[in-house]
């Protein structure tokens, strides 16, 4: 026990952390009690979630035990409000602040906090290292643009762009040399402005004396390469081969080079014969104020092309998704009574659509048996065709004998997924092909079944490209063949296992299924239908970004309205009309900065407008 006299009184501390007097203590100080990830540092009335919970188990070791579902409450615990740490965390203080004050400042506010510390002889021995990196991370997050963000945002609320950046700042931010860097489109969710900025990042970083493989489709990326190597000549098994490698420049002298010749001849816009005229249709959002929208009001043209465009994190997702698509789910509904509104003060136009579709890049099916035949739907119609044979007729199989989702005729050692599962003693398990089936899916009998040569395995081994030939004479199986050819997507296989495809290709084989549902034959007034699609570009190459803009064309063509929240400029170029946010992101976005077509647009100084401008000036 010690005595302190402070202005004439004396106080009694205890050198063991504990108090004589209540019989309280206090562990010795870890870094785990200032993680909420940790049962050491987490509030014990929110387990380190921030929120006022009911029946949550934190020793729950399901999927969502330590997670918040989407359906839990959202008011901010009464214990921590919201710091997510325990009391005896919040206590400790480091020049007067505790680590959720420090935690809760943006980037921004936390560079000039640590720039301004005054350390004693001792404070400065003792974290000059531990400030110079977190000094160095701060900085790095600040020059690819993320000044805006405060340091305990959650993840979930990041858009696309910004948790990129995160990552990159995480693997980049160490400043570390003779490494090689291996980055799978970096330039994804990002603004031509806050690409630049990246690509003036990495260059740096090269610099520095490291190397840097950058899998890229984006022109500016590939323009400021010193070496590229362009793969193909097409994708699938038309692709495999170096068709051209060197500097961009010389990439352009190659013909055999479909990026090269993109380079030469950029795309023109409009690549149709002028725009659309005044839309006669509006949806009109009142007062759209959540996350850091404004108060917006916005307009937006339907059976049009729209973009939404701006800076990563300038409110893009939140006007879409949070105010426009819940609140149109929700009158679509039809059901008695009127929901409240979401995130704004009314929505107008509503009676003009049928229904909402969002077309993301989630998987088209979770296990092997899903496939493009059978999420688009054609296969059903192959199941008739080989069901109509002499030989099924003979033996009496109908349609279901042809589906590897029943018993019957599908493989039962795989159960119909052309796949076993392995495994591997401490390596996570491996999937090999059937040995009874060889990948088939359907057993020896039916597989015996043929039409025109062909058993119903061989099929599904069938490329796109060559099932659009073999089913020439078979409109209904033809047509969505050939549309998936028409977004890019003619080297996939009929039977591809759908978790083997990319979000892009998922993407665009949900756009197919929407097609595909018009038969070309018995044309319809289609339901009016505002399709919604988040970044469509991303993992397209120039070539298949041309085939998509074709597809949204026809889309609108069909009486629909198509809503695209789009960095592309090549997309956003072709748009009917552009609703630009910004002028910069978080609290410094949230308003409309630019509106109409991507022309008008050009001519305003947003970095919208200031990037559509060097496009059509190229």
């Amino acid at each position: 026990m010690i005595r302190v006299a402070q202005a004439g009184e004396e106080y009694s501390y205890s050198t063991q952390r504990t108090c004589p007097s209540c019989n309280r203590g206090f562990d010795e100080p870890d870094p785990r009690l200032f993680s909420y990830n940790s049962k050491h540092g987490w509030c014990p009335g929110c387990y380190g979630t921030g929120k006022e919970l009911t029946d949550f188990d934190p020793e729950d070791t399901g999927e969502e035990g330590h997670w918040l579902r989407q359906d839990d409450p959202v008011e901010v615990c009464s214990k921590c409000r919201g710091a997510r740490l325990r009391p005896e965390a919040l206590s400790i203080r480091f020049a007067g602040e505790s680590i959720a004050e420090i935690a809760g400042m943006s980037i921004d506010r936390a560079i000039d906090w640590f720039g301004a510390l005054q350390l004693d002889a001792r404070q400065k021995a003792i974290a000059t290292d531990v400030l110079a990196e977190i000094r160095s991370r701060l900085d790095f997050l600040r020059r690819v643009g993320l000044g805006y963000l405060t340091l305990d945002r959650g993840a979930p609320t990041l858009s696309g762009g910004e948790a990129q950046r995160i990552r990159l700042a995480a693997q980049l931010g160490s400043n570390l040399r003779g490494v090689c860097y291996v980055l799978d489109e970096p330039s994804i969710g990002l603004h031509p402005r806050d690409n630049s900025r990246l690509l003036d990042m990495l260059s740096a970083l090269r610099k520095q004396g490291n190397t840097l493989v950058v899998v890229e489709h984006d022109e500016e990326a590939i323009r400021r390469a010193e070496h590229v190597i362009d793969l193909g000549p097409g994708a699938g098994i038309q692709g495999g081969q170096v068709v051209a490698e060197g500097t961009a420049r010389g990439l352009m002298r190659n013909p055999d080079s479909l990026t090269g010749r993109y380079l030469v001849k950029p795309m023109r816009h409009p690549m149709r014969d002028g725009r659309r005229g005044k839309a006669q249709k509006l949806l009109k959002i009142e007062g759209a104020g959540v996350n850091n929208l404004q108060q917006l009001d916005v307009a937006i043209p339907l059976e049009r092309l729209v973009c939404v465009t701006g800076v990563s994190g300038s409110g893009k997702s939140t006007l879409v998704h949070e105010v426009l698509v819940s609140n149109l789910k929700e009158r679509l509904k039809r059901t008695r009574g009127r929901p409240a509104w979401i995130g704004c003060d009314g929505l107008n136009g509503v009676d003009n659509i049928g229904r909402v579709l969002e077309i993301d890049q989630t998987p088209i099916g979770k296990t092997p048996r899903s496939c493009p035949a059978t999420y688009i739907g054609f296969w059903d119609a192959i199941r008739r065709l080989y069901a109509g044979t002499s030989e099924a007729r003979i033996r009496g199989w109908g349609p279901g004998r042809f589906s590897f989702n029943t018993r019957g005729g599908r493989c039962d050692v795989c159960e119909g997924q052309g796949l076993q599962r392995v495994e591997m003693s401490f390596l996570p398990d491996v999937k090999v092909p059937c040995e009874s089936c060889g990948g088939a899916r359907f057993n020896s009998a039916t597989l015996a079944v043929t039409w025109r040569g062909k058993s119903a395995g061989d099929l599904l081994r069938m490329s796109v490209d060559e099932a659009v030939a073999f089913f020439a004479a078979h409109l209904a199986i033809h047509h969505p063949l050939t549309l998936l050819q028409d977004v890019g997507l003619g080297y996939l296989t009929l039977g591809q296992h759908s978790p083997t495809l990319s979000g892009g290709e998922a993407q665009r084989i949900k756009l197919v299924a929407e097609l595909a549902r018009t038969k070309p034959d018995l044309r319809r007034r289609p339901v009016p239908t505002l399709y919604v699609l988040d970044e469509p570009t991303v993992g397209l190459h120039m070539a298949d970004v041309a085939r998509l803009i074709d597809v949204l064309h026809r889309l609108v063509d069909d009486g629909h309205s198509a809503l695209v929240i789009e960095h592309n400029l090549d997309i956003i170029a072709e748009a009917d009309w552009v609703i630009d946010l910004g002028p910069e992101a978080g609290d410094g976005g949230g308003r409309i900065v630019a509106q109409g077509t991507p022309e008008q647009v050009a001519r305003r100084k947003t970095a919208t407008g200031i990037a559509l401008r060097s496009l059509f000036t190229r």
